[in-house]
């Protein structure tokens, strides 16, 4: 789902990795121009604070961390204007037009930690996203804001998408009913509804039947590939029958979307695709549920466990089976750069040169996780609230 170890094109890191399209190449004097004739698209992002500006009394090598770190600020907000003049002036896009973004973002990322590394004075305050300061400058909110506003435009679903009006519902019911089948009681079945919707925000932010901007290959609610769709309808079909035996109105609600979906691509119905991608990677974990809550009794490292079943599928799946899934390490390099391509030690000289990991830390690695795995909390929360209404 999403970008993964196993994803078109190799390498690099939105959801989170690859060899992209090339990245947007323009000349100095060409960006200027760009930037000038612009401007007025999305304001002035004002993206140098006074913290970062003022170098001070740096030394040669923090000097230079402190330009590259501003000149890759200005290449965010360079990429950004550009993407944006083109979806307002209805230009066409080159292929994976997120990619050249995302690098842009990765890059500021990137070189604001190996700056504060070096100028530890230059951490700054709290920010909306929820980025540890470390990582990035809170004045370069709106640039973030802006990039979020490009990608909901760029990965909008396509007109025949079938949406649902109970999206996060539907996730919750269907990781239930899959877990129920494979033998989890009420309480853990519940767990694995949470963990559901977890993975839903972590593919798609909460959005049903999206494109991909960084992708051929991954689509719909879950980010799934067509082999994996398919994969999970074969096992979908081996289960119904005994899911129709305790829940006679999911199955009936299961019928009928199948009816609806057709011959559409089924990642683009919201039900089919959450049911399918549920049931190609996760529904074979299910029963690990009750020992999972035991060892990790956070519910965001939960979904975070449940997430790296997509990003780092072996490696976890040892992890689980080794008896302290926590302290299991990876070293392989191919492993580790799977996980940088998901925006896991990916920012940053210290966390790139990153040999090797315990699964702890790897969960911890994982901040850009956290708001899209509280947002599901609060989300699955309200559900069951309002089924106790």
């Amino acid at each position: 789902m999403g970008i993964r170890s196993h994803a078109a094109v190799p390498t690099a890191a939105l959801a989170l990795g690859l060899l992209f399209a090339p990245p947007v190449s323009i000349a100095i004097d060409a960006a200027n121009t760009v930037v000038s004739r612009i401007s007025g698209a999305f304001g002035n992002f004002g993206f140098m604070s006074p913290a970062m500006a003022q170098p001070g009394a740096l030394t040669n090598k923090q000097s230079d961390a402190l330009n590259t770190y501003n000149n890759a600020v200005r290449n965010f907000e360079l990429v950004l204007r550009q993407r944006r003049a083109q979806i307002d002036s209805k230009q066409p896009l080159p292929n994976l037009p997120g990619q050249a973004l995302y690098l842009a973002r990765n890059d500021m990322l990137s070189a604001c930690k190996d700056l504060t590394d070096m100028v530890p004075s230059k951490i700054g305050g709290p920010n909306k996203f929820k980025i540890p300061p470390a990582y990035f400058d809170v004045n370069n909110e709106p640039l973030l804001d802006e990039y979020i506003k490009l990608f909901a435009l760029m990965q909008a679903p396509p007109i025949d998408a079938q949406k649902s009006d109970t999206p996060f519902k539907d996730v919750v019911d269907l990781g239930i009913a899959i877990a129920r089948a494979k033998g989890l009681g009420a309480t853990d079945a519940d767990a694995a509804g949470r963990i559901s919707l977890g993975l839903f925000f972590a593919e798609t932010n909460g959005n049903q039947n999206i494109g991909n901007a960084r992708s051929n290959k991954y689509k719909g609610s879950f980010q799934t590939g067509t082999s994996e769709d398919q994969n999970g309808r074969r096992k979908w079909a081996a289960i119904k029958k005994s899911i129709a035996a305790f829940d006679a109105a999911l199955s009936l609600r299961d019928d009928k979307e199948e009816a609806r979906a057709g011959n559409l691509d089924h990642r683009y119905n919201h039900w089919t695709a959450v049911r399918d991608a549920l049931m190609n990677a996760h529904a074979e974990i299910f029963p690990q549920v009750p020992a999972i809550v035991k060892t990790l009794p956070d519910p965001i490292d939960q979904m975070k466990l449940f997430e790296l079943i997509q990003i780092i599928p072996a490696p976890t799946r040892s992890a689980l089976g080794s008896g302290n899934p926590v302290r299991f390490r990876v070293s392989d390099p191919t492993i580790m750069r799977y996980l940088r391509n998901n925006s896991i030690f990916a920012f940053g000289q210290a966390d790139r040169a990153r040999t090797s990991a315990t699964f702890r830390e790897i969960l911890d690695a994982m901040w850009l996780f956290n708001p899209k795995f509280e947002q599901a909390l609060a989300k699955f929360d309200e559900i069951k609230a309002r089924q106790k209404d």
